[in-house]
């Protein structure tokens, strides 16, 4: 049986090691880390996103869960006078994260701003609902 050879790499193997712990190994997914704060009735979320331009970010409501996506692709082709290639380098990235927020929510009440790779949402809590009293039904 033939088995892939894999080329030893010295930086591989120095960032895979326990020490350095999740993240700085090239086989890292993005990951969106994520603040929750309570501010005035408030629920806002700080989301990490560094590299991703405001275009490559969606946010979505369905079913009572709030979907944050962002998916970015980079191109960056140079080419000498003979269309011959000196380098071509391509990135692509994408991740998405839910948070259940409730069904009471609407897209209406989420506010969002994105600056400097930090996108923050702003919903409010979904109020909580008392108790009912059991209601009779009259029968005829």
């Amino acid at each position: 049986m033939l088995l892939p050879r894999r080329n030893y790499n010295l930086f591989d193997e120095f960032f895979d090691n326990d020490f350095w712990g999740k993240g700085f190994s090239k086989f890292e997914a993005p990951s969106m880390k994520t603040d929750v704060k309570d501010v005035d009735g408030n629920y806002e979320l700080s989301i990490e996103l560094p590299g991703f331009n405001k275009e490559d970010i969606t946010a979505s409501l369905k079913d009572g869960y709030l979907t944050v996506s962002a998916k970015h692709e980079e191109n960056d082709d140079k080419k000498d006078e003979n269309d011959k290639y000196i380098r071509r380098e391509r990135r692509f990235g994408s991740c998405e994260r839910s948070f259940f927020v409730g069904e009471a929510i609407t897209e209406e009440d989420i506010k969002a701003s994105y600056n400097n790779g930090i996108l923050k949402l702003t919903l409010p809590k979904e109020k909580e609902s008392l108790p009912q009293p059991p209601k009779t039904i009259a029968i005829e």
